[in-house]
């Protein structure tokens, strides 16, 4: 039986201890895991279609979206490319030719 804390995936939590049958479980947030099938921690974003986006990352805008101060909105199919990933609503930062930088959101777009 281990003894040893261990941290929970889901709320990051010090406080995750062995439960039953390979389990550690969390006292903050009740979650449940086997820390064998934990495959890595870190920012997770997912475009509009649920494919994992990583940093480098080409993306396509898949609706229409108004920008604030700009004549017109980013038209849908606009191609964004060395997408960088952040925390937070918008977590795309890009560049945008005709824009330039400016904050996205995950789920408006689709990995190219």
């Amino acid at each position: 039986m281990p003894d040893k804390l261990k941290s929970c995936p889901r709320c990051e939590s010090p406080y995750g201890y062995f439960s039953r049958e390979d389990l550690y479980a969390c006292p903050e947030c009740g979650h449940e895991w086997n820390p064998a099938e934990v495959v890595e921690a870190g920012l997770r974003v997912v475009d509009a279609n649920g494919n994992r986006l990583s940093d480098g990352d080409t993306v396509i805008v898949i609706k229409d979206l108004p920008v604030k101060g700009a004549s017109g909105p980013i038209k849908v199919g606009t191609k964004v490319k060395n997408i960088r990933l952040v925390e937070g609503d918008h977590n795309i930062d890009c560049r945008i030719e005709g824009f330039g930088s400016m904050g996205l959101k995950s789920e408006f777009v689709r990995k190219a």
